[in-house]
C-alpha cells in the first residue's frame, strides 16, 4: 500500500457510514492508451484516481470541475455504466463494485441517471409515453393499464401536460425534453438519481425551471442527488456538499457554504473567482480575480508531485515533489494542498517553513 493510500484509508475510516446511502472508496477507472509503433507500448489514463466520498439518503452532493477532470467518468462508474479498475462501490448496503449486469438490474431501479443532453438521450422514434413506460417494461413492473397510469403520474411530477405522452420529441423544446428524461428516471421510484451536467444544454431562462423542479422533486419524493456540473454558481444553491475534481482526484471536498466562503485549496479559490458576478452587492463577497496559469496537463502524463503544480498560483519548491494526500483540516472539510500537509509536515518540511505556508495560505 503507497502512501497515498495509506492517507486515503485513515481519511476513511473518519467517516460515519452509518446514514450513507452511497459509500465510494478509493475508486479508479483507468483507461488503457496504445503509443508507440503498433501500440507497442501502452500509458493509462487515470480518469478517477482513488477517489472517496460518502452521499447521505436525502443529500445532493455536487462533483466539479473543469472539462476533462474525470467528473463524468466517475458518475458512470458510480452508476456501474462503466467498470471500476480498482475500489469499492457500496450502494444501500450492498457492494455493487463488481456485480454482473445480470445481478445490477434489480440495483439499477433504485440508482438512475439523467443524462446531459436530452435531444440525444431520447430516441426520436417513440412517442414520450412510450419513452417514461420503458424502464416499467424493463424490469416487469405492473400491467399494461398499471403502467399507463405510472407514465401520467411521472408526466404530472415533472410539470408536462399528460397529453404529451402521444408526442414525439422532435416536437418539444429542450426543456421539455428534459423533463420526459427526468420523468424516465422517477418511473421507478428511485432512491438515488445521478444528474450529469442536466441543465448545461439548456437554455439559461429555462435552467433555473429545471432546478427549481429538481429541488421540488427532491423534498417530495426524498431522492439522494449525485450532481455533475462544471458550473459552480449553479452548485452553490442546490447542492448540500461539493466535491472540487481535478485529474480524477478530489482536491476539496466541503459543505457548500463553506466552500464559497472559506475556499483552502489553489485550484478552488481559481474556479470561485471565474464566477461571474452581476449584482453589484455580490462584490464584495468574490474573491480577487486570479488568472489561470496554462492548460490542464495530459491525464496520461500527469505532473509529478500536486497534480495541479504547474498552474497553480501558490506553488513552492515541494509542490512539483512530495504528493499531496486529501487531509481532513475541519469536521466535513478536507483538502489535498501542501499548504495543509497533515502526516507529510517532516517530507515538506525539507523545502519551505510553516511560516512560509503560512503567508500562502492568508495571502489573498
Amino acid at each position: 500500500m503507497t502512501s497515498n493510500e495509506t492517507a486515503t484509508a485513515s481519511f476513511d475510516e473518519r467517516r460515519d457510514p452509518t446514514d450513507a446511502l452511497l459509500q465510494v472508496r478509493a475508486l479508479k477507472k483507468y483507461f488503457p492508451v496504445s503509443s508507440g509503433w503498433f501500440g507497442g507500448s501502452q500509458q493509462r489514463v487515470r480518469a478517477v484516481d482513488g477517489v472517496s466520498f460518502d452521499l447521505r439518503a436525502g443529500e445532493t452532493f455536487a462533483v466539479v470541475g473543469e472539462s476533462g477532470c474525470g467528473k463524468t467518468t466517475l458518475a458512470k462508474t458510480v452508476a456501474r455504466l462503466l467498470d471500476p479498475t480498482d475500489g469499492r462501490i457500496v450502494f444501500d448496503g450492498r457492494d455493487i463494485s463488481t456485480l454482473s449486469n445480470r445481478d445490477l438490474r434489480p440495483v439499477r431501479r433504485n440508482l438512475q441517471v439523467v443524462y446531459q443532453d436530452p435531444t440525444s438521450s431520447l430516441n426520436p422514434r417513440r412517442r414520450v409515453g412510450a419513452i417514461v413506460a420503458d424502464p416499467l417494461k424493463v424490469h416487469g413492473i405492473g400491467s399494461k393499464q398499471e403502467r399507463l397510469e405510472r407514465v401520467n403520474d411521472a408526466l404530472v411530477q415533472v410539470d408536462l401536460p399528460i397529453e404529451f405522452k402521444r408526442r414525439y420529441p422532435g416536437g418539444l423544446s429542450g426543456g421539455q425534453k428534459q423533463r420526459v428524461a427526468i420523468a424516465r428516471a422517477l418511473v421507478l421510484n428511485p432512491k438515488l438519481v445521478v444528474l450529469d451536467e442536466p441543465t448545461s444544454a439548456l437554455d439559461v431562462s429555462v435552467q433555473a425551471k429545471v432546478i427549481s423542479l429538481l429541488e421540488d422533486l427532491q423534498d417530495e419524493l426524498d431522492l439522494t442527488y449525485l450532481v455533475i456540473s462544471h458550473d459552480l454558481s449553479l452548485v452553490k444553491n442546490i447542492a448540500d456538499r461539493i466535491g472540487v475534481m481535478y485529474l480524477g482526484k478530489f482536491m476539496e471536498i466541503a459543505e457548500s457554504q463553506t466552500l464559497f466562503e472559506n475556499p483552502l485549496n489553489p485550484y478552488t479559490e481559481q474556479l470561485l473567482s471565474a464566477i461571474p458576478v452581476v449584482e453589484s452587492d455580490e462584490q464584495a463577497l468574490k474573491p480577487r480575480e486570479i488568472d489561470i496559469e496554462g492548460e490542464p496537463p495530459d491525464p496520461a502524463n500527469p505532473p509529478s508531485g500536486c497534480p495541479f503544480n504547474p498552474r497553480c498560483h501558490k506553488r513552492f519548491d515541494a509542490c512539483d515533489k512530495v504528493h499531496p494526500d486529501l487531509v481532513e483540516v475541519a469536521p466535513g472539510h478536507s483538502v489535498r494542498c501542501l499548504l495543509y500537509p497533515g502526516d507529510q509536515q517532516p517530507a515538506v518540511d525539507e523545502y519551505s517553513t510553516e511560516a512560509e505556508r503560512k503567508r500562502l495560505r492568508t495571502d489573498q
